[in-house]
């Protein structure tokens, strides 16, 4: 859990050496939809992006897997999914049951803020 939370301010770092002119990381959203400043997938730093709906999925050189949405606010969300896809996807697979996660998620609260039913921000 804390590794995710780990691997997204990591990407947040990767993205704004990037591309200077990106103020938080759900702006790729804007730069790819109205700006068409960025491709809708490419390489920042470790990392290789795609973005997706509302949000974008980020695969690290070793082959880890972020998946982020946005909010309207642009906050960063993640469902159990994400998480567990997270785990699934780190060079030793970690495969933990949704119960887990759920208490996992519990257990970081109040750094973890479940924003609706299911979906998890951190806290600012």
């Amino acid at each position: 859990m804390l590794g995710y939370v780990d691997a997204l301010n990591a990407i947040d770092a990767a993205m704004r050496a990037a591309i200077p002119s990106l103020e938080r990381l759900a702006d790729v959203l804007g730069l790819v939809r109205s700006h068409r400043i960025i491709n809708r997938s490419g390489q920042a730093g470790t990392y290789s992006y795609s973005v997706h709906g509302a949000g974008c999925r980020f695969v690290s050189d070793n082959g880890t897997e972020i998946d982020v949405d946005f909010a309207p606010d642009g906050s960063e969300i993640f469902d159990l999914w994400r998480l567990r896809w997270y785990g699934l996807s780190l060079p030793e697979p970690l495969d933990v049951t949704d119960q887990d996660l759920r208490t996992a998620v519990r257990s970081l609260q109040p750094l973890l803020t479940e924003v609706r039913p299911g979906w998890f921000s951190v806290a600012s």
